[in-house]
């Protein structure tokens, strides 16, 4: 049986509040925690510093550890993306890179520690290349990556200390002090603290059979790693190809009339490369940097796929939002960047047997008006939680996905919603609330008290634009409080109301009065 392969680990710390900070142009001693399912997934050091901790929930975290902490979403696309300059730097000087999430890579030491004349050489060859991006890493080498990236996590007190190698055969000393929870098992890790067993070297010591009975496939596995005896192997990544444009305008340029035409042939380019390995790009992302050093980007998304007239479209209207297009921008443009964000197999996206011409005559169409009236002039509803119908109903810009995305909207339509509308749904929604009219007897206006009661029984009802007549049949008051415990909450009760014509009204009765919400054609 052959032994575990020598390993270097690079490890970036807090790489994922970092690469945040970054791109929301945040300090470093911002206090940061990105969220993730409602918990906290990362935070950076000044937030340690005042207690947060990962797992705990946003409201623990802020309130009363750290009151004025920027809570932000985890965002995986951006953590990615914000590594893959760094694994291009490092794939430049070191082969055979293994990802093993952002912030981590893994790579066999024996090949760099030849050519650079041994390991410590190999890995300040890794860490100048970083500083020269900016960024702080520490290194690990040891037998197998279980214990090199223990090693390369331990505290580093001085730049002496971010590297950190472990002599070949002693993986098993080193890793023995260490605590059972490294193993990331936690059942396991729990089970082994109740048998009196902390560390690593305790677990390293029972007998492999003993284990195997005891704890099954899985126990064996970790016992291995504990035993600095790690079976897997770097498995290096393939670069992917890069199909990004990139145009630099010397001079730079200020017009978005100027900038648009000069990416055209850019544009041909970029679609061009896709369709050459067979892919087409459902989402792009466009980065802006301007001559006085900011540097501004944006994913942009689209119903089908790009084409070189959409790229142009997308790179105008993020340009114009730096500044009005007949006054110039605010600073001049000086270098565009395009990428793919997202890519589908070409023969994914081919038309039907019988093509789609409805489908086509309605993308064709919609996309030639946003091309005219800008990026928001064309809106789509998509349909989201809520208690009124009118908080129901999301519009976004034709091709781009809700705030949350998809999965957030269809997450916040299946929450509960106590006092929500039942079904059927109105077909009508009004875009804002009508005023109308609802009387008892004698003219009296119909209220409802603090019990929920009716104050008088509704006869006359005045729907909007149209004169007082009859009341047929109405049901309610259905009560519906939200945000109680704060002073801008809201109470209002609903009912349903028949006129004499026979159409059907969803109403509203607040401290301001009768409203029309929606109609039931």
């Amino acid at each position: 049986m052959t032994g575990p392969v020598r390993t270097l680990l690079l490890w970036c710390p807090d790489w994922p509040t970092n690469a945040v900070a970054a791109e929301h142009g945040l300090t470093s001693d911002t206090p940061i925690a990105l969220i993730d399912r409602g918990e906290v997934f990362a935070c950076s050091v000044t937030a340690r510093a005042d207690g947060v901790r990962r797992g705990l929930r946003v409201r623990e975290a802020q309130s009363p550890r750290c009151t004025d902490l920027v809570a932000l979403p985890y965002d995986p696309v951006l953590d990615h993306r914000a590594f893959e300059p760094v694994i291009a730097a490092v794939e430049q000087i070191v082969p055979g890179v293994q990802l093993s999430r952002p912030g981590t890579c893994v790579m066999r030491a024996r090949g760099p520690s030849r050519y650079y004349g041994g390991e410590q050489q190999a890995a300040e060859a890794l860490l100048d290349t970083l500083a020269g991006l900016g960024v702080r890493a520490q290194v690990g080498i040891a037998d197998g990556p279980f214990a090199a990236g223990q090693a390369a996590k331990l505290r580093s007190s001085s730049p002496a200390d971010a590297i950190r190698i472990v002599p070949a055969g002693r993986s098993p000393e080193f890793l023995a002090p260490f605590p059972v929870e490294l193993l990331d098992r936690p059942d396991l890790a729990t089970l082994l603290r109740r048998l009196g067993i902390a560390t690593l070297g305790n677990f390293a010591a029972l007998e492999p059979m003993q284990v195997r009975d005891r704890f099954g496939p899985d126990g064996v596995l970790a016992h291995r790693l504990a035993s600095g005896f790690d079976p897997s192997d770097v498995d290096a990544r393939v670069p992917p190809a890069d199909h990004s444009s990139v145009l630099e305008f010397e001079p730079a340029l200020d017009r978005v009339d100027q900038i648009a035409f000069a990416f055209r042939t850019a544009a041909e380019e970029f679609v061009a490369r896709l369709q050459s390995s067979s892919l087409v790009a459902t989402a792009i992302r466009i980065e802006v940097s301007t001559e006085s050093g900011e540097s501004r980007s944006r994913t942009w998304l689209h119903p089908r796929w790009f084409t070189a007239g959409d790229v142009l479209d997308r790179v105008r209207w993020q340009v114009q939002g730096a500044g009005l297009a007949e006054s110039g921008l605010n600073s001049a443009i000086s270098k565009l960047r395009v990428e793919p964000e997202s890519v589908d197999p070409a023969g994914s996206h081919e038309a039907g047997l019988y093509g789609g011409a409805t489908d086509e005559h309605i993308h064709s169409g919609l996309s030639r008006v946003q091309s005219m009236v800008g990026h928001t002039g064309v809106l789509t509803a998509r349909i989201s939680g809520g208690r009124q119908p009118s908080s129901r109903r999301v519009l976004v810009p034709w091709g781009d996905l809700p705030p949350g995305g998809e999965a957030s909207v269809r997450a916040s339509r299946e929450l509960p919603w106590p006092g929500r509308l039942p079904g059927p749904p109105p077909a009508t929604v009004f875009p804002e609330r009508q005023r109308v009219a609802v009387a008892a007897a004698g003219g009296r206006e119909v209220v409802v008290d603090d019990r929920g009661e009716l104050s008088d029984v509704p006869v006359q009802f005045t729907p909007p634009g149209r004169k007082p007549g009859p009341v047929a049949a109405w049901a309610g008051p259905w009560p519906v409080t939200e945000r109680w415990w704060e002073s801008g909450g809201t109470r209002l009760n609903r009912f349903q109301f028949v006129d004499d014509a026979g159409g059907a009204w969803l109403l509203v009765l607040d401290d301001s009065g009768w409203w029309a919400e929606a109609r039931y054609d």
